[in-house]
Order: structure tokens, then C-alpha cells, then sequence
């Protein structure tokens, strides 16, 4: 079977063809949620990558995230529409490993974007973030600003309790980044530093973040600089570290969309991991109609296991060592 090195390669090929083929091919792209802004423009960006393409498209989310259980039926709705591929974002990525493989077996091309599913190889590519290095950009970035770093004292506000992967990376990326031994890194929590006040789960939304920085703020009442899963939940903290009359702490995340890097011009956030979903979801389609064409799969960015679809970090307050963009550039390209 022939395989792919870049997205550049994927996209020349997946939109050569005939009209006429392309007509009978199909893809799904299945998110965590509808509401987050993050899902809603992976969604914007396969729709019109498959309406470029002339392929049949269709998209569903579960009601919160953490809905393992919709995600499931919705696999199972694109098997029984006969998808030529399926992009997922899984809510739970070692659960929805056994429709997944019921997928595949029944020829379907299974792409993960942004979250990978565990383990990682129960899809047939993954297209993503770095979200390890997403997450020790803002970890690193956070030490060189504290002014007394080994002094920290940090609240860790985190996705689920099920600990899928993309919330496992970005913890352990940021701890690793601040310097902080991980001591296991494929689980959050199981750290002894003294600096880790706690972790608290958010469900990657704001009601959450504020009610998970209140539990934290009520164990330690000086925290001084947050981790945020994602800038959703990164709004609740804030809120709710306002209302306790702290305007002090430093708040870092992960996702770079408009709003979160505007948060980031009004210093609500210190500093953001800008992530790419556009051209997740846009590399995605191109993929599948490759696949639908010729059968070839994705092949993983040279030297990891997934395509890396890039990340950068956003903040106007830059330091030494530490490679960032503007807010202003930020902004510019929110949400490529």
C-alpha cells in the first residue's frame, strides 16, 4: 500500500479525480461537543473542505464532552451509511477503540484529529497538535515569568476523570515544561511536588473551570499561576479567581482561538498554545478522498507517531528561550 509524507502531498492528490468518483464517496466527522468553539470550526473547516471536494459530508457531537456514548452510535450511524472515512475527536480514547476497530474491518478510513485514541494505532492516522509540546510551551513559559518559580503554587485544571489523551499530554507537557517530574506519563496526578496544589476536572468548559478553581482556591487560598486544559475553561478560572479578589495569579492554556487570544490581549490569560483545527479537519477530508481513491493511508509526521499539524505559542510578554508569536499574529491566524 502506498503511503504519504506530507499534507501538501495529500491535498495535490486527494483533489485529483473525476467529479463522477468523488459523487459516491462519503465522509462523517464525529466531535466531543457542538458547542465549543474549537469543535465548531473543525466542523466549519471538513464541511468546506468536503463541499471543495464534491463528497458527501456528515457531522455529529456528543451534548457534552465526555458523551462517550453518542460518539459510539454516531460511528455506528457512519458504518451503517456506508463512510468511506471518519474523523473523530473521542471523548473517551480507549472505550471507543472496539466500534472503531468495527470500522475499520468494514474498510473505513478512521482519522483522529486532535485527540488521539488509545492506543494511538487504533486509528489509521492521527492528525494533531503537539499536545505535549503544546502543553511544556505554557508550562515553560509560566516558570521563566514567575518571578520565584520553586515557590509555585499551582492549580491544575484539567478535562475528565477518564484522562483521555489529549488532557494526559497537555498536564504532563505543562508540569514537564515548569519542571516538574511526571513521574508516569501516560496519567496526571500521580505527582509528588510539593507545588501542585491539586487537579480538578472542568469538562473543557467555562461553568466548569470556575467551579474547579473555586475547589482548588478553597484547598489553597495563594495559588498563584494556573494550568487550563483549554481557554473555555480557562474563562471559568479567571471568573472565579476575580470573585475571590485575585487579580494576581497567572493563567496559562491551550487552544488559541479568537476569543482565547483576545483573553490573552485583555490579560485574562498569560499565554496560549495556538493550535490549527481548520487544517486538522481540512487534511482530514483530503485524506479520506485519497483513500477513497487509491487506498492510501497517512503517514505520521518523520519521527512521531502522529501528522502534527503545528502549535505555537501566543503571548505578548516573550521570553528568552522560548519561541512565541505575537497576540497581534495571533489573531491573524486564530483559527487556521
Amino acid at each position: 500500500m502506498k503511503r504519504l509524507f506530507a499534507g501538501t502531498a495529500i491535498a495535490a492528490i486527494a483533489m485529483a479525480g473525476t467529479a463522477a468518483a468523488q459523487d459516491d464517496v462519503s465522509a462523517c466527522l464525529i466531535t466531543k461537543t457542538d458547542i465549543n468553539p474549537f469543535f465548531v470550526k473543525m466542523k466549519e473547516g471538513a464541511q468546506a473542505a468536503a463541499e471543495a471536494a464534491g463528497i458527501g459530508f456528515s457531522s455529529y457531537a456528543g451534548q457534552v464532552d465526555g458523551d462517550h456514548e453518542a460518539q459510539v452510535n454516531a460511528v455506528e450511524t457512519c458504518i451503517a451509511e456506508g463512510a468511506d472515512g471518519i474523523l473523530i475527536t473521542a471523548s473517551d480514547t480507549a472505550a471507543i477503540t472496539d466500534v472503531i476497530g468495527r470500522a475499520r474491518e468494514q474498510g473505513i478510513l478512521v482519522i483522529a484529529l486532535d485527540t488521539p485514541l488509545d492506543p494511538i494505532d487504533a486509528a489509521d492516522a492521527t492528525f494533531a497538535t503537539d499536545n505535549f509540546e503544546a502543553g511544556r510551551l505554557i508550562g515553560a513559559w509560566a516558570a521563566a515569568t514567575l518571578e520565584n518559580p520553586d515557590d509555585a503554587k499551582i492549580a491544575m485544571l484539567d478535562l475528565n476523570e477518564s484522562q483521555p489523551t489529549v488532557g494526559v499530554l497537555r498536564d504532563q507537557g505543562f508540569l514537564t515544561g515548569f519542571g516538574i517530574d511526571i513521574k508516569d506519563e501516560t496519567k496526571w496526578g500521580d505527582e509528588d511536588d510539593p507545588r501542585i496544589v491539586g487537579h480538578e476536572v472542568t469538562q473543557g468548559n467555562e461553568e466548569g473551570g470556575l467551579r474547579a478553581m473555586e475547589n482548588l482556591l478553597l484547598q489553597d487560598p495563594e495559588i498563584d499561576v494556573v494550568y487550563t486544559i483549554n481557554e473555555p475553561a480557562a474563562a471559568g478560572a479567571y471568573e472565579a479567581l476575580q470573585s475571590a479578589g485575585r487579580d494576581d495569579v497567572l493563567i496559562v492554556s491551550i487552544d488559541g482561538g479568537c476569543p482565547g487570544v483576545q483573553n490573552v490581549r485583555d490579560g485574562v490569560i498569560g499565554a496560549t498554545s495556538q493550535q490549527y483545527p481548520l487544517d486538522m479537519a481540512r487534511l482530514g477530508i483530503e485524506a479520506i478522498v485519497q483513500y477513497a481513491a487509491d487506498g492510501t493511508v497517512p503517514e505520521p509526521t518523520e519521527g512521531l507517531d502522529f501528522f502534527n499539524t503545528g502549535v505555537n505559542l501566543v503571548t505578548d510578554a516573550p521570553v528568552d528561550g522560548i519561541e512565541s508569536i505575537s497576540v497581534e499574529e495571533g489573531l491573524d491566524r486564530c483559527w487556521g
